[in-house]
């Protein structure tokens, strides 16, 4: 911005946008949980977001036209209650867009020239009235507006970028390309001037130009390529420093230098600056390489021209400007030291979430510019893919799952309302290790049989088991109870613990839950939680057997079993079998130490899940702590069916 700034209202307040930097007027919250103000996103001034370059667009959209900008419901109502003359005159700036789309120049002049009467600081009125002057092709008048700007915010990409539009109209097209570039050096995603240059080099370097227009470009010409000069006339010592970087910042490019001309052409200076004292209001200089380059020498220079675009300009309390890599946050941004509101202003009611009537805990912002917290969020769209409170269809954003935190939401409770949020942090904290205990109220699937290390796929779109799933994710065990349903107590009395594998989203919400078989356990007491069933429960292990004879007989019984098992299984019919491995995999080896694993061995288990026997013939062997008294009802039920395969 550099030293001598004109006052440019809001913008530094704590309501900022992320793409202009100027007050947020009718804020709009991106997918990726960033806010920018209505004007950005509507003039698609930006493909990708300034902070985290994740795309602006929602997936699958190609125009800000095809996807209604909503502006967020909370940050506007912060903004209309902290700052309401900023957000009257973002209100008047609409308008006056509207006029322009219009092509309502004449009108639009007299406005903003009526508007710029009673506040001449206003450099965002200044643009307005640039656009109206060419669309009355005025381009001198328009340059002096756009040249004053240039001179109060020399770090603001739009106005290069206007300026350009402004000397492409008059074919001025050599210095129009400069200017984009320019603008695209301070902010390298800027959609429009990448347009444009894209344009300006196809037809320049088209097959048909490149031998004849090339040569007669004045612009192009090796005289005015290797001469240091500036996009507008000669500038007073008191716009010198007004450089877009300091020179040790390059890395070895060029220092700058004022330079008397034109603005490439003594043609284009006599016409839109026909006094020298309009010069003087121009503050942009230019970086010129040196005369004789070799081609190694133009690649290193090249790439460190384009280097700049990586990096976003910060303003030093002395003036100066200092650079930084993207992603990194400075700490104006994060503690949003510009500006003060008063406390009578800020009261904790404007942060609740209108679903739990509390503080917001890591708010989203729908597409419809609703906020909520998002665990609130997500227990709602597991009952029907709307917003809870307009009703708008949600199923797109349902489906891609990407449920952003609204940083500026999130910034302003930390700096506003820290000790309200710490009590809110306390209680989350606190629901979340009730939902990781893993012995007191474990939430219960009540579905089907489950046994220790055997897969059990899940189809899960209940809304109760969908929060389930939820939960268990989000705490981190990734396990939850498996019981069959019980007439009497809703669940039985024995189950296994899964652990979670992976879980595959829907578009719809439902999930796709790989999950693997754990431990046994007793049900001591049942309960219910938001829904879905839990329990108190103690794990189950087998009991070992200590005496050498009884040890003995059992590995003779285990691989008596065993036998019997895979010959059962080899004699059954290839479809069957071939059914079995691909829903349960291949039956586990036998193990030299039955003894090992606290539920026995693997294949048992594997056996009893692919026998078609009754679920409460299956639950008794489950609840078993003895592998003698397992293995003898294993061998009853295969010596039951060994005998209908040879019938």
């Amino acid at each position: 911005r550099g030293p001598g700034r004109g006052r440019e209202r809001g913008a530094e307040g704590p309501l900022r946008c992320c793409g202009c930097g100027r007050f947020l007027g009718e804020p709009v919250t991106v997918p990726c949980g960033h806010t920018y103000c209505r004007r950005c996103l509507r003039r698609e001034l930006r493909a990708r977001c300034r902070r985290c370059r994740d795309w602006l667009l929602p997936a699958g959209g190609t125009s800000t036209a095809a996807a209604p900008l909503r502006t967020s419901v909370v940050l506007n109502r912060l903004a209309e209650k902290w700052f309401p003359g900023e957000c009257e005159r973002a209100r008047a700036g609409t308008r006056l867009e509207e006029l322009l789309a219009q092509g309502r120049f004449r009108e639009a002049l007299g406005a903003v020239s009526q508007a710029l009467r009673a506040d001449p600081s206003d450099l965002m009125l200044r643009i307005y009235r640039a656009e109206s002057y060419v669309g009355l092709q005025e381009y001198k008048t328009a340059i002096e507006d756009l040249n004053f700007v240039i001179s109060k915010m020399p770090n603001w990409p739009e106005v290069y970028f206007q300026k350009g539009k402004v000397l492409q109209d008059s074919g001025f097209v050599g210095d129009a390309l400069q200017l984009f570039l320019q603008c695209l050096a301070l902010d390298e995603d800027f959609l429009p001037a990448k347009l444009e240059v894209e344009k300006i080099l196809c037809d320049v370097l088209s097959p048909e130009k490149l031998g004849e227009s090339l040569k007669e470009s004045a612009w192009n010409s090796p005289h005015i390529r290797n001469k240091p000069f500036m996009l507008g006339s000669e500038v007073t010592a008191s716009y010198c420093n007004l450089q877009l970087c300091p020179p040790q910042n390059l890395g070895g490019l060029d220092v700058l230098e004022p330079v008397s001309g034109g603005l490439n052409r003594a043609q284009s200076a006599h016409a839109l600056n026909s006094t020298r004292d309009l010069a003087k209001e121009d503050g942009l200089k230019r970086v010129s390489s040196e005369p004789l380059l070799s081609g190694q020498g133009k690649g290193a220079l090249l790439k460190r021209k384009l280097s700049f675009s990586e990096q976003d300009t910060v303003v030093c309390e002395d003036g100066k400007n200092k650079h930084k890599k993207q992603g990194e946050s400075t700490k104006r941004d994060m503690t949003l030291a510009f500006g003060t509101i008063p406390g009578d202003l800020i009261d904790a009611s404007d942060f609740e979430c209108s679903l739990c009537m509390r503080l917001f805990f890591e708010p989203v912002t729908t597409p419809c510019g609703h906020t909520f917290c998002k665990g609130c969020l997500e227990r709602c769209l597991d009952h029907a893919p709307q917003c809870p409170l307009c009703k708008e269809s949600l199923k797109e954003y349902l489906a891609s799952r990407k449920y952003s935190i609204t940083e500026l939401l999130e910034e302003l409770i930390m700096k506003y309302l820290s000790d309200e949020l710490f009590e809110r942090k306390r209680i989350h904290a606190e629901e979340t290790a009730e939902h990781s205990n893993l012995t007191k109220n474990v939430p219960m699937f009540v579905c089907t049989m489950a046994y220790p290390t055997v897969p059990c796929p899940l189809h899960v779109f209940e809304p109760r088991y969908r929060l389930m799933i939820r939960r268990s994710m989000e705490t981190g065990t990734k396990q939850f109870g498996m019981c069959i349903s019980d007439s009497q107590n809703g669940f039985a009395d024995y189950g296994c613990m899964l652990q979670i594998r992976n879980v595959h989203f829907l578009p719809d919400g439902r999930s796709v839950v790989d999950t693997i078989g754990g431990k046994r356990f007793r049900v001591l007491r049942r309960g219910m939680k938001d829904g879905y069933c839990t329990a108190d429960i103690e794990y189950l292990e087998d009991v070992k057997v200590a005496d050498e004879e009884e040890l003995k007989k059992l590995r003779e019984l285990h691989n008596f079993v065993y036998n019997q098992a895979c010959s059962w299984f080899q004699n059954l019919r290839n479809k069957f079998r071939t059914q079995i491995l691909q829903h349960f995999g291949p039956m586990p080896d036998r193990e030299e130490n039955i003894q090992a694993m606290p539920n026995g061995p693997a294949w048992c288990w594997w056996l009893l899940a692919v026998l078609p026997v009754d679920p409460r013939y299956q639950l008794s062997v489950l609840s078993m702590m003895s592998l003698k008294d397992r293995l003898i009802k294993i061998q009853h039920i295969l010596t039951y069916f060994s005998r209908d395969q040879s019938k």
